[in-house]
């Protein structure tokens, strides 16, 4: 394990530092999966700090019920597909999440199902791309129980979420088994509303909103992401954006 001393001392961040960066990154494995993209060396010195300063898994800020906004902006509108508008009307009635992959226990979940698991709640700040923010109160599982659940494997190295748009995206090991990683089904006390992602969502408190994958259909654990999609991780570098997007 490295200190913060040995970062420092290495010169992780200082006038050499992203030639630094790109060697330590590779002696610990914290290469981003986007690093082929414009930002190369940018890339991977914000994901490989951040990860080897915050080894102990530190919490995001957390608020009093008090502090939640009275207006909650939405970007993007809800999927126009046949199967989830099916859903909509159907009150996700027939709605299944299926985690699959490197897991010791492939399960498809109904809504009930992932409702009857033990709950967590949290006021947290949902911080956007495009500046603006809000605080709400998310209510779901975590995503660590739901892992261990189906007995994620040791080689595991991410997790893909699948969406009912194109917006997919994956998340490493450590912001997955994070305690405040949710798959929220719940905001504010109410089912969570259509445009903010019904029937379940995810909501990484440590990265910007758009890591946050709306209307979920299905989780895939795997120890590669070279083979899924565009190979980067996510659509996020198709449109522009980091792979990792910590805050």
């Amino acid at each position: 394990m490295i200190s913060r001393r040995k970062l420092i001392v290495s010169g992780f961040a200082g006038a050499t530092g992203l030639g630094a960066a790109a060697a330590l990154a590779r002696r610990y494995n914290l290469i981003p999966p986007d690093r082929n993209n414009l930002f190369v060396a940018g890339e991977t010195l914000t994901y490989a700090t951040q990860r080897l300063l915050t080894l102990h898994q530190p919490l995001a800020r957390e608020f009093d019920r008090s502090r939640i906004s009275n207006v909650f902006p939405v970007n993007g509108d809800p999927p126009e597909t046949e199967i989830y508008e099916r859903h909509v009307a159907e009150n996700f009635q027939n709605w299944r999440l299926t985690v699959d992959g490197l897991v010791a226990h492939p399960f498809t979940f109904a809504l009930d199902d992932l409702k009857g698991l033990p709950s967590h709640s949290q006021i947290t700040m949902h911080i956007c791309e495009e500046g603006w923010s809000y605080i709400a109160e998310w209510t779901g599982v975590r995503l660590s129980y739901l892992l261990n659940l189906v007995g994620a494997q040791p080689q595991a190295k991410y997790v893909v979420f699948h969406p009912f748009d194109k917006n997919w995206d994956s998340l490493d090991m450590a912001d997955a088994l994070h305690p405040q990683t949710l798959l929220a089904y719940a905001m504010n006390g109410d089912p969570l509303p259509t445009q903010h992602g019904a029937p379940l969502r995810l909501r990484v408190t440590r990265q910007i909103g758009y890591k946050s994958v709306k209307y979920l259909s299905r989780i895939t654990v795997t120890d590669t992401l070279k083979n899924i999609g565009n190979g980067l991780g996510s659509v996020s570098p198709d449109l522009g954006y980091s792979w990792y997007a910590g805050i």
